[in-house]
């Protein structure tokens, strides 16, 4: 892959796609180059139009991730209202269950 990102640059940057000019660039990266795969690159190269290829190369579409598992149904929650209405209601029972306790 390395080989191929080298010769990419060389030709953003304008430069011949020949032997030598790869070489430099894949050493330059710090990669251990092997003659026989930037021979057989140059030679694939040199017989295809990049601008071509490139304009007709497929572009990529992301993909839409699956949605999400629904989460369950919100329990009704009572109105405030209602809810202060029990807890005094509650506040109102214990304090008569205090009051018997004392005169029972």
């Amino acid at each position: 892959m390395e080989y191929i990102h080298a010769a990419m640059l060389l030709y953003r940057a304008g430069k011949p796609i020949d032997e030598e000019n790869l070489t430099r660039v894949l050493h330059a990266a710090g990669i251990n180059v092997d003659p026989i795969k930037v021979k057989a690159l140059v030679a694939a190269l040199s017989e295809i139009n990049i601008d071509e290829a490139l304009k007709s190369a497929p572009t990529f579409m992301p993909m839409i991730a699956p949605a999400a598992p629904s989460a369950p149904a919100p329990v009704e929650e009572k109105p405030k209202e209602e809810k202060k209405k029990e807890e005094e209601k509650k506040e109102e029972e214990e304090a008569l269950e205090g009051l018997a306790a004392l005169f029972g």
